[in-house]
């Protein structure tokens, strides 16, 4: 066996592990409204357009909703093809009137987007919800062109359903390198010293150049085609949503939002419609009862991609 296939931590299912846990996600009823009860924590197998509409009003405090792009893409036996513009706007229309009902007036919400979808998504929340900001993330990693720029970067629409809602800075203070240190009266000013290494803990802007996307070395990493890293996840739950707080994700994927509420202390219910995610979600829960720890969060703060400071002891 290769080095490279014993650091290989890729998380794939046999197909017996796939029919066990497949067997933890809730298969729901045809018809009926569902209470808190009924899904809260749970990974619900099945159309999201058929789900939202029985979830219980008002339930959720945060939902972070990452659809498929506009572009032809299978997910495992699903294939979601290219639409119109006009088409793709109507399908954002759809889904977004059938999750609103679900969210507090207090709640918040995120839209996952590259940069085409972004166009077309923006103003549809803008005109539904109080939109706060566009996330821009660089991927670090992509598929070069001949004929154009390589395409590394990630859009993430910030928006509230009303003028009142949570937002925790000091969740989600980065550590960065110091590269110009400044003193007053010869002590350090905001910023601390360990050794050789100079950092300082910072409000982070709407620019995150910190996320490394999952892949083979990872423990995290899956054979999702569209997997978000658990830290990028981190960042928005950590940030708008309390302790206890529970996080809506219609389009659940591998289960990432789901494992990194588990991690921090969250409510979940995820919806997926396709059961090799859904058994991939519990897998990775089980993992995240015994492990909390998250790529890149530690010590309370998010640290720069690739450095190499020593965690200062508590």
């Amino acid at each position: 066996m290769s080095a490279e296939s014993c650091r290989n931590h890729t998380i794939r299912l046999s197909e017996e592990e796939q029919a066990l846990y497949l067997e933890r996600c809730l298969r729901l009823p045809e018809k009926g409204a569902l209470q808190s009860g009924d899904v809260l924590d749970r990974t619900i197998l099945g159309n999201m357009l058929e789900i939202l509409p029985r979830l219980p009003k008002h339930s959720a405090d945060l939902a972070i909703v990452d659809p498929p792009y506009n572009r032809t893409k299978s997910y495992g036996d699903h294939t979601f093809n290219t639409r119109s513009a006009e088409d793709y706007r109507n399908y954002t229309i759809q889904w977004l009137d059938l999750l609103l009902p679900v969210l507090k007036p207090d709640a918040s919400l995120y839209v996952c987007c590259d940069w085409q979808s972004s166009l077309l998504i923006g103003p549809v929340l803008a005109e539904k919800l109080v939109l706060r900001s566009r996330i821009t993330w660089q991927r670090e990693k992509g598929r070069g062109a001949s004929r154009n720029w390589k395409n590394g970067l990630e859009d993430i629409w910030f928006a509230t359903v009303g003028p009142e809602y949570h937002f925790h800075m000091d969740a989600v203070r980065e550590r960065r390198r110091v590269i110009a240190p400044y003193r007053e009266n010869g002590l350090p000013k905001d910023w601390y010293c360990e050794e050789d290494e100079r950092f300082r803990d910072t409000c982070p802007s709407n620019f995150w150049d910190d996320i490394t996307v999952p892949f083979w070395s990872m423990h995290e990493n899956t054979d999702h085609p569209a997997q978000k890293p658990e830290k990028l996840l981190a960042k928005l739950i950590l940030a708008s949503s309390d302790p206890g707080a529970t996080v809506l994700d219609p389009f659940l994927g591998s289960g990432t939002t789901s494992v990194v509420c588990r991690k921090l202390g969250r409510h979940y219910i995820g919806i997926e419609q396709e059961p090799l995610y859904c058994a991939l979600t519990e897998k990775r829960l089980e993992a995240a009862a015994s492990d909390d720890r998250i790529q890149g969060f530690e010590d309370g703060v998010f640290w720069e991609r690739n450095t190499g400071f020593r965690r200062r002891k508590k």
